[in-house]
């Protein structure tokens, strides 16, 4: 277990013969203060230096590899994890906030071709703590430059409805310990059904973004394999159950790769799902990584599939690229020092 494991009663444990306020201390000087355990002054200095050197408060992540791009707005982490794993965190800055997409796995199973994580296969899943202390991370990184942490998007590598159970008590850490609130927050996933179905019972008010990228079963199995299991009907169903029972709006992702999904066509297919559940469709031209040799669609091929979408009464945006050089961008995340150098 690392730092971010520990909830109040399991911080408790650590400080046998302490008062119980030490415990309160330390949760919050963790989760609220961001701090490491030699840097609370509320703390006695002899405890502070025997927490420092707890195993159980050691960080589970281990810096290997830092790049920024888009003229310092976008930092990409590599972290090495306790056995050798690895993942990669992005925070992106804006004036006065920052958001920070986060990974769920080591790895991706879920093959999807145009992304760079599902290429590169699965590792394992990570636990609370090595999500927790990812958002605590970049947290403190904003914070030092005069910014708030107000966005997380689980977006990075993984799927996070596959890592369910970890995923879920990471938010809950994320929005009760650290104070960001859970209309903040976006779990992204390509389809688990079984997860959508999950997060749609739980009292946590998240949001969900499913990555369609294909409104057919024939060609969103080329793209997301995961559809042979749960073809696009059973997601569809799943979605609207989601929708009914939540009030939250439901996004989706689309990757627009030239020739492939940016036809009227597809338009059209898109928007018959779309529309019935009052979507929000997030479009993102298809960034490129090594596995997959189709490029995303131009910008005039982008616009005139917006226009499209809105011809048809579906509220739609475009995602703007961050992080494309240094290989931080959607679909680019794959774990290996020194990836878009």
């Amino acid at each position: 277990m690392s730092r971010y494991d520990h909830d109040l009663d399991g911080l408790a444990d650590l400080l046998p013969g302490e008062p119980a306020f030490r415990a309160r201390q330390l949760h919050d000087g963790l989760y609220r203060q961001l701090a490491q355990p030699d840097e609370l002054s509320t703390l006695p200095v002899p405890l502070r230096r025997h927490l420092a050197a707890l195993p159980e408060l050691a960080p589970a992540l281990e810096l290997a590899d830092a790049r920024r791009a888009d003229d310092g707005a976008t930092d990409k982490w590599l972290f090495r994890l306790h056995d050798g794993a690895v993942v990669e965190t992005v925070l992106m800055r804006y004036p006065r906030r920052a958001t920070v997409c986060v990974s769920s796995q080591a790895g991706c199973a879920m093959a999807c071709s145009f992304c760079a994580t599902g290429q590169g296969g699965f590792g394992r899943h990570l636990q609370r703590g090595e999500i927790v202390e990812q958002v605590v991370r970049a947290a403190r990184a904003a914070r030092e430059e005069g910014r708030r942490l107000d966005h997380v998007v689980f977006m990075g590598m993984g799927e996070p409805l596959a890592n369910y159970d970890r995923v879920l008590a990471a938010v809950r850490s994320i929005v009760v310990d650290i104070g960001i609130g859970a209309r903040n927050l976006t779990l992204s996933t390509v389809g688990v059904v079984p997860g959508i179905e999950r997060l749609a019972g739980e009292p946590l008010q998240v949001s969900l973004a499913v990555s369609l990228h294909a409104a057919n079963d024939e060609l969103r199995s080329r793209l997301v394999p995961l559809n042979r299991r749960y073809p696009l009907d059973t997601v569809r169903a799943a979605c609207a159950r989601y929708v009914e029972r939540t009030h939250r709006r439901l996004s989706f992702e689309w990757a627009l790769i030239a020739g492939v999904n940016d036809r009227t066509d597809d338009a059209d297919e898109l928007a018959a799902i779309a529309r019935p559940l009052h979507a929000h469709v997030n479009l993102i031209p298809l960034n490129p990584t090594p596995g997959y040799l189709a490029v995303g669609s131009s910008a005039a091929a982008v616009r005139r599939f917006r226009d499209e979408l809105d011809r048809r009464g579906v509220n739609v945006t475009v995602r703007a690229t961050r992080g494309r050089d240094i290989a931080a961008a959607c679909g680019q995340l794959a774990g290996s020092a020194g990836a878009g150098r």
